[in-house]
């Protein structure tokens, strides 16, 4: 469960979670030792750990510490009382659809499971990791398939190694694409309130000696204008049935300065984040955060004092904007709901 990049934002060692705490890189790297559950949907919550497929393999292991202590408590009725911890997991984040998809394939197991649940479910949670990094890999080489050589690219929030089991979604295609000399210019906006573009992204590239440029989102129709960029790629939160996509906010705005400018949108997502069972984009739930987010930076207030923020996390990008969607199962070019269909039936 690692990738030749050496990056692990989510590791099982001497049976305990550890999470790369996201929220101080990149001046620090630390790992949290989470032993119970309720730490793992705190670490949920609290952007400790953050990426769709990441939050989900997260989760799974959160299920493999609830199940040994609830086993631990009773041998006979453990699997009643583990339901209120599958609740509290599946609160935490509520956009993020991986989180519940993951929840799903472990609560399937416990039904069945009837001695000690651990050995089974933490197989279960380390599969689910394992498949993660090798759909990644299948993403990176299908999506850097479709770039036409020189080409820049663009980047929004962070949608690599950080965000998955490891090696990343956006960002293994422009891994891959870097390694192959098809991409040969980068740009990652910082991404507002976290900053994850210019903390995360940016570390991650130059982890493998990849030069990025930084710019703010405000800089984005401009950098457009000057024929840098070909593609806009990013991951997904969430993709509905009709290929609507929620990613981080931002996602939308980008998407439509692409189109003006004549730019490809490439959205890259394990088919783990494709919710058949939502319709469309205005059928997902976007989570909104602190307000106190907005209006302050690294714990300093940058707003007029009485000024109101609204902070919604997430944002959902009309299928009609996107160009492909890059899946492990493989790729859906102008996407609607009878191609998402076809490829959930492949």
């Amino acid at each position: 469960m690692t990738n030749e990049h050496g990056i692990q934002p989510v590791r099982w060692q001497n049976d305990t979670l550890e999470l790369l705490d996201q929220r101080v890189l990149p001046d620090e790297v630390s790992y949290l030792e989470l032993k119970t559950v309720t730490e793992v949907a705190s670490a949920i919550r609290d952007m400790v750990v953050r990426g769709a497929p990441a939050i989900g393999i997260a989760a799974a292991y959160g299920v493999v510490i609830a199940a040994r202590q609830r086993y631990t408590e009773s041998a006979t009725d453990w699997k009643v009382l583990l339901e209120a911890d599958l609740e509290l997991l599946s609160a935490a984040r509520p956009t993020a659809v991986n989180l519940n998809w993951a929840l799903q394939k472990m609560h399937q197991l416990v039904t069945g499971i009837e001695d000690d649940p651990v050995p089974v479910l933490l197989t279960e949670a380390s599969r689910i990791h394992d498949e993660d990094i090798a759909a990644n890999r299948a993403m990176g080489e299908l999506g850097a398939a479709l770039i036409e050589p020189d080409s820049g690219v663009l980047t929004h929030c962070n949608a690599g190694a950080l965000a998955t089991g490891g090696y990343g979604t956006a960002l293994g295609v422009i891994r891959s694409g870097w390694q192959s000399g098809v991409i040969n210019k980068v740009f990652a906006d910082e991404t507002r309130p976290w900053l994850q573009g210019a903390r995360l992204t940016a570390w991650e590239l130059l982890q493998d000696n990849i030069p990025v440029t930084l710019l703010v989102e405000g800089a984005v129709s401009s950098l457009l204008q000057t024929g840098q960029v070909q593609w806009f790629i990013v991951g997904s939160d969430r993709i509905a049935a009709n290929g609507d996509v929620a990613n981080k906010i931002g996602t939308l705005a980008g998407a439509i300065q692409a189109r003006h400018f004549g730019i490809k949108v490439m959205v890259v997502a394990p088919t783990s984040t494709i919710d058949m069972a939502t319709p469309d984009g205005k059928s997902i739930p976007i989570e909104s955060r602190d307000p106190d987010e907005i209006l302050a930076m690294v714990g300093k207030g940058i707003a007029a004092t009485g000024s109101h923020a609204w902070n919604p996390v997430f944002d959902i990008t009309p299928a009609s904007l996107v160009d492909v969607i890059v899946t492990e199962k493989g790729i859906v070019e102008a996407p609607d709901t009878a191609k998402i269909a076809a490829l959930m039936r492949a």
